[in-house]
């Protein structure tokens, strides 16, 4: 008999997790199943814009994320997103069409329709943390990650601008602390949590990427990390992608796997390695785990 689903989303999974990031698409629906969150996917969805098109021309980023709110709104209960480049424009866009009536007018006169704009967007800490919560998540755990360090770490846009993302404190954050905790990891304090790791700089300006990502890992391997977990692609793909020619780079050695959020919470309610995606990974996440006794 199949449980029914504790609370409905409408999932808005971006560019990012149907391509290079497909571990992370792969690893949220395997762990919403087990905790028995539903996820619809919304259908026809598009590019958000991400992290350029608001440089660019700033009413065709809005009126990108305005319609996909608008195609979102068509079902049921709030969006749910995984990436933090999404998750930052979309909030972005609610809240300054929220505040602006002229850029509000403009974008519906793109769009040639009324905007809705009052569904709430969240990002899957949220829904783990908050909705779900910390109480039924720990009573999920089945394989507790029980002696696992874990670096948490945040970037630029999961808990900034200081009146948009509205997920947790600006400058000191625990949300990530209190989720993974919650499954039995042990979290380390450092100073690179909330850091810049150049974002999408990674093709146009790779020196730049591999500097900030230098001491990012610097700064985790210095706090006793086992690995660093994220809830972005574009800080994924700069840290774990890149890390081989980090340390060739600064002649160092940080072997630091780098997962996804879904991934260790999903280690830890029992999911396997294949449902998570960890043979994607660049740093091989499995010496480490059956150190630990996780896998």
């Amino acid at each position: 008999m199949t449980r029914p689903n504790i609370m409905e989303y409408s999932y808005y999974p971006g560019c990012s997790l149907h391509a290079s990031a497909g571990e992370y698409d792969l690893s949220t629906r395997e762990l919403f199943k087990k905790l028995a969150i539903g996820l619809t996917e919304i259908p026809d969805w598009f590019c958000c814009g991400a992290t350029p098109a608001h440089n660019v021309d700033e009413l065709l980023s809005l009126s990108l994320c305005a319609k996909n709110l608008e195609l979102a709104d068509k079902i049921e209960g709030d969006v749910a997103v995984a990436c933090a480049a999404c998750f930052s424009r979309l909030k972005t866009t609610q809240h300054v069409l929220g505040e602006s009536d002229v850029k509000r007018k403009q974008v519906e006169k793109a769009l040639d329709a009324p905007l809705k704009l009052d569904g709430k967007v969240k990002h899957l800490l949220e829904i783990l943390a908050k909705d779900l919560g910390l109480e039924r998540l720990a009573a999920a755990v089945n394989k507790p990650l029980t002696g696992l360090k874990v670096a948490c770490y945040y970037g630029c846009l999961l808990t900034r601008p200081t009146d948009v993302p509205d997920l947790d404190c600006v400058e000191a954050p625990t949300i990530m602390e209190r989720v993974i905790e919650a499954v039995g990891a042990e979290t380390v304090p450092w100073t690179h949590r909330l850091e810049c790791c150049g974002a999408n700089f990674t093709l146009s300006r790779p020196g730049v990427v591999l500097q900030l990502t230098h001491e990012i890992l610097d700064s985790a391997k210095a706090a006793g990390a086992d690995c660093i977990m994220v809830g972005c692609p574009l800080c994924h793909g700069n840290l774990d992608i890149r890390q081989k020619e980090i340390e060739k780079v600064y002649q160092t050695d940080y072997n630091l796997p780098v997962f996804y959020l879904t991934q260790l919470v999903g280690l830890s309610v029992g999911l396997g390695s294949k449902k998570l995606g960890l043979d994607a990974m660049i740093v091989n996440p499995t010496p480490l785990l059956k150190e630990k006794k996780l896998l």
